[in-house]
């Protein structure tokens, strides 16, 4: 017996001894070094096998490519604004407004310069999103770029493969970005013909010697589309049938994305050709006016592209959202899947509640992730005991990010509230300055209302103890979820 103690004992010091080891061996936040070390002590060898899926680092010299890519002029024009603003002085308030905070925040921590006169077309629906990009890859005639987390090898995805094969065979330039996480692997078979066709799909730094990944984080969580320069999609929608409500897990899919014309469309080529060139190990893409061609006013929306990921630090995306939660002055609206805010973001949606500010948030009413909905449920009820109203939505699963502020500044595409898209996935969000579209995206969380139910302090109460514990236990792990 005293053997077996220790025997126990030295097994229990040494699995603690490689957890140590394993998770300062690289460089983390405080928050998740502990979860992490919570994860490693408490399932010893089984949580060094959660760890290989989620917590390793991605590859030093692959974020060092990703930093170092071209800007394609971009920098140049960023350097142009800055220097308009510091010179402009109070008339550049004057002509911009409220923007000038956001345009000194973005040039700065992002290079992402301000586009003007762009036209935005709003999508809540897939069918409807679909239809339009469809109909705008027949129509091109140089270049298609495609960058999307998930592409499913199903009736959708092999919809929109096929037509890329098509315009492929007719001589246009076909890239195809994938994650292969996302999309459940390589799915050669589903690329093949495309590829026959002259057309190229790559899975996201990924290698090509490793069949399947097994690392879960540091994932291509964007959503772009490109067509001639000219025509750009960004937003929440990835390709398959569940996405056009053909899932029975699901139900309607309900989630937000836009379709762009006018000089935001050549920031959104600009970010396809720096993840392109950082994936690829050939043939990398440079400048070229068929790729960047002048843009044409389209509309009167001003927009700037924030793109974020572990590549850098500055976690740039969720400092858009901390300095718009802080501009608010009567309303803030939120729909998100995954409410994880780190404790910064809490903070401040909470001071905006408890300061008058109208604070409203919606979530799922449903799990595709056990452990993420019961930590969103917990903050959920951190945000309601400061005044905030949240919604849960219950006609299908709610997948939209989606951000306004007073009526006036908004925000769609592919990052979520939550810890994993402000440092763990690469992310792109389209910020627009822009009364009409803010009160469309308002409009449409109005109809969404109808379709939810108000969580209150007696609903939290009435739950289990086991919930009550699990949403407790996911909290804790929200650093890495």
């Amino acid at each position: 017996m005293e053997i077996m103690m220790i025997i126990i004992w030295v097994a229990i010091g040494m699995n603690t001894l490689f957890a140590v080891i394993t998770i300062f061996g690289d460089k983390r936040d405080i928050a998740s070094i502990w979860a992490w070390l919570l994860v490693l002590i408490l399932f010893p060898g089984i949580g060094f096998v959660i760890y290989g899926f989620f917590g390793r680092k991605i590859s030093h010299e692959k974020i060092f490519d990703l930093r170092t890519q071209t800007d394609f002029g971009i920098s140049q024009i960023a350097a142009s604004q800055r220097q308009f603003l510091n010179n402009a002085g109070t008339a550049a308030r004057q002509d911009y407004g409220e923007e000038v905070d956001f345009m000194n925040l973005f040039l700065n921590n992002d290079e992402a310069i301000l586009t003007r006169k762009n036209d935005v077309r709003l999508y809540v629906d897939g069918a409807d999103k679909f239809s339009d990009l469809f109909s705008d890859l027949q129509k091109a005639h140089h270049h298609i770029n495609v960058e999307y987390f998930a592409i499913m090898n199903d009736e959708m995805g092999n919809k929109l493969i096929d037509l890329l094969t098509e315009k492929a065979a007719a001589g246009i330039q076909v890239r195809v970005i994938y994650d292969q996480w996302g999309s459940r692997g390589r799915n050669d078979r589903l690329y093949r013909r495309l590829r026959r066709a002259g057309g190229q799909v790559e899975a996201f730094l990924q290698s090509v010697w490793i069949p399947i990944t097994f690392r879960v984080n540091f994932r291509l969580h964007r959503k772009i589309v490109v067509i001639d320069g000219e025509v750009g999609y960004i937003g929440g929608f990835n390709v398959g049938d569940q996405y056009v409500g053909r899932s029975k897990r699901f139900g309607h899919w309900r989630d937000t994305h836009a379709r762009i014309q006018g000089e935001a469309v050549l920031a959104l080529q600009s970010r396809f050709f720096m993840d392109w060139n950082a994936t690829v190990k050939q043939e990398k893409l440079s400048f070229s006016i068929d790729f960047f061609p002048t843009a044409n006013s389209y509309g009167d929306t001003d927009i700037q592209i924030v793109s974020s990921g572990p590549d850098d630090d500055s976690q740039q995306i969720k400092q858009g959202y901390l300095r718009a939660i802080a501009s608010a002055e009567k309303s803030i609206i939120i729909q998100t899947p995954y409410f994880i805010p780190d404790q910064g973001v809490l903070d401040m949606l909470q001071i905006a509640a408890m300061s008058g500010v109208r604070v409203q948030l919606m979530i799922p009413s449903m799990p595709d992730h056990p452990f993420v909905y019961r930590a969103t449920e917990y903050y959920a009820h951190e945000l309601i005991q400061s005044g905030a109203e949240v919604y849960k939505y219950n006609d299908g699963f709610l997948h939209a990010k989606v951000i306004t502020i007073d009526g006036k500044i908004s925000s769609v595409g592919s990052a979520n509230m939550d810890m994993r898209s402000f440092d763990l996935n690469f992310e792109a969000v389209a910020f627009m300055y822009n009364e009409v579209i803010a009160q469309q995206l308002v409009d449409a969380f109005v109809v969404d209302l109808a379709r939810s139910t108000r969580l209150t302090e007696e609903y939290f109460q009435k739950q289990s103890v086991g919930i009550k514990f699990r949403q407790k236990f996911s909290r804790l792990l929200s650093p890495i979820l």
